[in-house]
């Protein structure tokens, strides 16, 4: 076994990551140990990543240890790049964390000054000025490399940028100067964030934690309205929302919500927030106060202003998109189905349940007949077809009455037929299905059903059956 990592005690003391557990406990008898757990390690980093989109939307991990900001347009916030690392090292050390940082104009560039040397901020463009006096080892090349550069004399990374790149790329490859010219400045290599930036995005920032779970409304509104009125200037409408709510002790807590169309209604999204709050199965605890509440929107579309009435009310599309909004706060948007039509001719698969809060574009929409026809497909289906028996005048032809549910129905109408062959596409092992010679009936009552023979005489079945498959309105 062999030692991961270690504190400053441990460093003062001479041990160093790798040595062997049992040559650590015999310079330090009472060393105390724990096991090193990796997921765990992961897991922290990922919440102080959370923590840390308080500063900045755009973090990402910079493994083994360490967090990248973007704070490009942030620092202003803080009182500048100095006062926002401060603000950001106080933050960790609330959290009883010690850290290093350092801001640079590249984030290779701050990590090798975070890391190896002990310039807190370097001015733009700058970086090279800095980065120069430091150690070989900022290249965090292998030890074979590094070991290799000290012993011709390259122990800074002033004295490797002021050699030709062409031996040094030969011997230890593209790689490491690649990283000296990003450390110097030379070349950028944005950052991944974790979460993709938002389209909007506004905050309240607190001088004292909020803890006033019972007035959590009363910030977020002014918040909601600030975010609508860029989006109305903008012409475009929210999709999906987030409230995020970063508490003092580090934890953040975030309530997702989206709506069925573009929307700009502050009052409509209180009332998700609302709904969204309430069916937690953990309850939003301030515990030691809220040191930052944020609001975004995560997704837009075009939304232009609408027209309303001369009582001014909203149209009833509005109301019932407002009820499945609410519905799917409520239950989640998994839960809130509807029909949508399907580009098949089989009546079977015509139809399927897909989310209506989706934000996806919307499926295809029914079909609809020629003016002045009636429907083609009838609004109520059997599943599965309901057996009917039937006198035809010819095989082939409609049925001149059938009877169904001990009632006999003698036909007025009859049109078809409308033949449907299964999908040869579909694996049928198993499950035969013949074809489907479909009419459209109307007995002398008035009552009109759509019915299908199964099967073509003599090719598929010697004696078709009938079947009712749905009622017309």
């Amino acid at each position: 076994m062999r030692v991961d990592a270690l504190d400053r005690k441990a460093v003062a003391l001479g041990l160093t990551p790798g040595m062997t557990l049992a040559d650590a406990k015999a310079r330090a008898p009472h060393l105390s140990v724990a096991q090193a757990d990796a997921e765990a390690d992961e897991r922290l980093m990922l919440r102080l990543a959370a923590f840390c989109e308080q500063f900045t939307p755009l973090v990402a991990l910079d493994p083994p240890c360490g967090l990248a900001l973007d704070i490009t347009g942030c620092a202003h916030l803080f009182g500048g790049d100095a006062a926002m690392r401060t603000s950001v090292l106080q933050a960790m050390a609330h959290l009883s964390l010690t850290g290093r940082a350092a801001v640079a104009g590249t984030p290779d560039a701050a990590r090798a000054l975070a890391r190896f040397g002990e310039t807190a901020v370097a001015p733009p463009g700058e970086d090279e000025i800095f980065a120069r006096p430091l150690s070989i080892a900022a290249l965090e090349a292998p030890r074979e490399t590094s070991i290799a550069l000290t012993r011709v004399g390259l122990t800074t990374l002033g004295d490797l940028a002021d050699r030709s790149s062409a031996a040094p790329t030969a011997r230890f490859g593209a790689e490491t100067m690649r990283r000296l010219t990003r450390i110097l400045g030379r070349e950028d290599a944005r950052l991944t964030p974790l979460r993709p930036l938002p389209d909007c995005m506004v905050e309240r920032r607190f001088a004292e934690p909020f803890l006033d779970l019972s007035a959590i409304e009363h910030v977020l509104r002014p918040l909601i309205a600030e975010a609508m009125g860029l989006l109305e200037k903008r012409g475009e409408g929210g999709r999906a929302f987030e409230a995020r709510f970063f508490r003092a002790d580090g934890a953040v807590r975030a309530l997702y919500f989206e709506t069925g169309a573009p929307s700009r209604n502050v009052e409509a999204l209180l009332r998700l927030f609302r709904l969204k709050a309430d069916a937690l199965a953990d309850p939003l605890d301030p515990g030691y106060g809220f040191d930052v509440i944020r609001f975004c929107v995560l997704n837009v579309e075009t939304l232009g202003q609408s027209q309303i009435g001369f009582e001014r009310r909203d149209a009833p599309e509005s109301d019932f998109a407002d009820l499945v909004d609410r519905l799917a706060a409520r239950f989640g948007r998994e839960r809130v189905l509807r029909f949508a039509a399907h580009e098949t001719h089989d009546p079977i698969r015509a139809a399927a349940y897909v989310r209506t809060a989706s934000p996806s574009s919307s499926p295809d929409s029914w079909p609809k007949p020629a003016p002045g026809e009636p429907p083609l497909r009838p609004l109520f289906l059997f599943d599965p077809p309901q057996p009917i028996e039937t006198m035809a005048e010819t095989p082939d032809g409609p049925p001149i009455h059938f009877k169904w549910r001990r009632l006999r129905h003698l036909i007025a109408r009859a049109e078809g037929p409308e033949r449907i062959a299964p999908e040869w596409w579909r694996d049928t092992v198993g499950r035969e299905r013949r074809t489907r010679d479909y009419y459209r009936l109307e007995d002398r009552d008035g009552h009109r059903f759509w019915v299908f023979r199964e099967g073509l005489y003599e090719s598929e079945a010697a004696a078709p059956r009938w079947f009712l498959h749905g009622l017309f309105a």
